[in-house]
């Protein structure tokens, strides 16, 4: 199970299970101190890992960034 930020990239080494989050680098869980942000990600992946039988599974999450990509690499 691989929880990535450019999936097209993570597909392409062949994972076996792939959750897709449109989150900034280094973030994959979201933002810091958002602990019900961040436990809502990984149950979406762990929901993946349990549902998926098949080998190529990708599920783009729908979890939505809450600030511009120049806002957040600005903050880290």
């Amino acid at each position: 199970m691989t929880l990535s930020m450019i999936p097209a990239l993570t597909r392409a080494v062949g994972v076996p299970r792939l959750a897709a989050v449109g989150y900034p680098m280094g973030r994959p869980f979201g933002r810091p101190h958002d602990v019900e942000g961040q436990r809502a990600v990984l149950r979406a992946t762990l929901d993946l890992l349990a549902s998926a039988t098949v080998p190529g599974a990708y599920v783009e999450l729908p979890f939505v960034w809450p600030e511009s990509p120049a806002r957040a690499r600005n903050v880290s």
